[in-house]
């Protein structure tokens, strides 16, 4: 089971390491400065096992106010709080600060001690208490317990891991909310003789294992999970909290804190980007703050898990919109990329005073371009933050899907994208663009429909001028139309006839003696060895607009200019082939002499079934290509 992962918070000098040491015999001051000076000045982490061997991690940060960024290191990857606030010296400026960071991350579950109990009088405790309990009550963590102990004496401190151990059910207890992608967002590097680098941070999303491979974002290089380590011990394997990973394929030197290990999953993708969408939340009411909303152009400092880096903010045309409950959307413009996914939560502060600038919650990592930003409107923007603030993951889906009119399917992590998801109103546009065609094509008295390859080019002219399509998403599309176009013969809507696509019922009527000739050639064509085309149309008595028919129809398959078969024959041929080619390279000869034919057919066939990717030509000889289909041999005239 994951550990959950408690963050201090609170003014410098007001006993949060002393306290942790207390607690948990760990001291978080990891670093020779930092017990030197008595004060933490980088993230420290401890670990409290209960008596039935149930474990909860904290994450120790520094309460100094030039050090803030360094305590949203740690605070961006915790569960719950523990604000600590000295008895002596009540709620400070760092009190304040931390408190309305925490509520800027969306941290909901916690809870306050008030420490050096021992030193001021039960009334001065009790003052202190009470001020602390005002100040959760304008946050997201009103009514959460706030306890008065004593590090020194130990007065309290059971009443405190009860506390804890209480906080730590609350918060397993509670539906899991919005997913979060299987990763592992780096706070320290270090390298290990004799093993290599070693990386530490909270594990999000799933297990890690000895063993697993893991990408490094920015930058996609891949490594391998050499060892997994909790609290110092070696474990094999863990589902989520602290965890320190031993990595082999890079070196220490290529990693650095805000860096994120990505292990795939199920969840939403990791991805990399210098730009994306945001919900704004203004700052709790804790004091000061910058003026609300932010302005268009404001340079901010984004913290996010645990990386930090500048940003443009852009709250001008369709990505500006004010959501319910005084959220506002805006454009972050990163001066570096990052590795971030939706719903990932983060704070903007700024960079020369500090000053808290809002919470941040990543509604569209990838947001719409081009074209589709013709979609982003306020509607759509409040049905993906209202979705996300449900962690209803499949709503999600489709408000995202509604925002860019076309997504690449959701697929399992590595596989790569394959087809596409149409937004409805796309799909239905495509749709009536398809009847549209079909009908103009029933207007040419000898036509039995459209060309289905005219028919895709159409469609994917018609899909670009509604959605932008990436390099992917383009790859993609062939796929989208093709599946497009099955369902509407499906439901139909349209009757496909070979390569051709017509209305229901909209094929034109022949003379009767046209027919008969049509019929005659058909007839002649459906042998293994065809006569050539212009011989046979002859000795048929069919016309010129005859051949045409039957070739729109589908009824004829042409290969050259003189060389056709009845279409079934065709399918009948080419199906062998195939059928061959899947027990073993075919060569022209085996070909030649399983359909008691020449080489002359045979070489037109495979050339045929090579061009469109049905087989694949190699030194032994024609194997199954890209776009072969399944077992049924008809399907090769696809």
């Amino acid at each position: 089971m994951p550990t959950v992962v408690v963050g201090t918070a609170g003014h410098i000098d007001h006993g949060k390491t002393t306290l942790l040491r207390a607690l948990t015999g760990i001291d978080a001051d990891r670093l020779p400065e930092e017990r030197a000076r008595g004060m933490t000045i980088d993230v420290g982490y401890a670990h409290l096992e209960f008596e039935d061997g149930v474990e909860l991690d904290f994450v120790d940060v520094p309460g100094h106010d030039r050090l803030v960024g360094n305590m949203l290191v740690g605070a961006g990857e915790v569960d719950a709080a523990l604000l600590v606030v000295a008895a002596d010296d009540g709620p400070r400026p760092q009190t304040i600060e931390h408190l309305a960071l925490l509520d800027a991350l969306g941290i909901d579950a916690g809870l306050a001690v008030v420490t050096k109990a021992d030193v001021v009088a039960p009334e001065r405790a009790a003052i202190v208490v009470d001020e602390t309990r005002a100040l959760l009550a304008q946050t997201r963590l009103a009514g959460a317990p706030v306890l008065a102990v004593s590090s020194a004496t130990g007065d309290g401190l059971d009443a405190l891991r009860s506390a804890l151990r209480d906080l730590r059910e609350a918060v397993t207890a509670r539906p899991v909310g919005w997913p979060a992608p299987r990763r592992l967002a780096i706070d320290r590097v270090f390298s290990v003789a004799g093993r290599g680098a070693v990386v530490t941070g909270t594990l999000r999303g799933g297990r890690v294992a000895d063993g697993d491979r893991v990408r490094l974002e920015p930058g996609g290089r891949s490594a391998r999970v050499r060892e997994v380590q909790v609290h110092g011990r070696r474990v094999g394997s863990h589902d989520g909290g602290r965890t320190a990973l031993n990595l082999a394929g890079v070196a220490a030197t290529e990693l650095r804190r805000g860096d994120v290990l990505v292990l795939g999953g199920d969840g939403p993708p990791t991805l990399v980007t210098d730009r994306f969408l945001v919900a704004i939340a203004a700052p709790a009411p804790l004091g000061g703050r910058t003026p609300w909303p932010p302005r268009d152009g404001t340079q901010l400092r984004l913290h996010l898990g645990t990386a930090a880096v500048d940003v443009r903010l852009g709250r001008r045309g369709r990505e500006s919109a004010t959501l319910p409950g005084g959220r506002v959307t805006a454009m972050l413009r990163l001066a570096e990329p990052v590795a971030t996914h939706a719903g990932e939560r983060g704070v903007l502060r700024q960079a020369a005073t500090g000053e808290l600038g809002g919470g941040v919650r990543v509604l569209d990592p990838a947001p719409p371009r081009g074209v589709s930003r013709r979609r982003v409107s306020l509607e759509r923007l409040g049905e993906l933050a209202t979705a996300m603030d449900r962690g209803d993951r499949s709503a999600a889906r489709s408000a995202q899907l509604a925002l860019h009119g076309v997504l690449p399917a959701e697929r399992p992590a590595g596989e790569a994208a394959s087809h596409l998801d149409l937004a409805p109103d796309v799909e239905a546009a495509l749709h009536a663009r398809a009847a549209s065609l079909a009908k103009a094509a029933a207007a040419d008295p000898l036509s039995r429909g459209l060309a289905v390859t005219d028919a895709r080019s159409e469609l994917l002219r018609t899909l670009r001028s509604k959605a932008r399509l990436d390099r992917a998403s383009t790859r993609a599309a062939g796929s989208a139309i093709d599946g497009l176009i099955a369902s509407l013969v499906a439901a139909g809507r349209l009757e496909r006839v070979g390569d051709r696509l017509r209305l229901p019922g909209g094929g034109p009527e022949f003379p009767a003696e046209l027919s008969a000739a049509m019929d005659r050639l058909e007839a002649a064509l459906a042998v293994a060895s065809p006569p050539g085309l212009a011989a046979a149309a002859e000795a048929a008595g069919c016309p010129p607009d005859g051949v045409r028919a039957l070739e729109a129809a589908g009824r004829i398959t042409r290969l050259e200019d003189d060389l056709a078969w009845a279409t079934p024959a065709y399918h009948r041929l080419a199906g062998m082939a195939l059928s061959m080619a899947r027990q073993g390279p075919l060569t022209p000869a085996a070909f030649r002499d399983a359909s008691a034919s020449s080489r002359r057919y045979v070489l037109a066939i495979l050339e045929d079934l090579d061009r469109r990717g049905i087989l694949a030509r190699t030194a032994e000889g024609h194997v199954p290509g890209p776009r072969a289909p399944g077992q049924s041999p008809e399907a090769t005239g696809a």
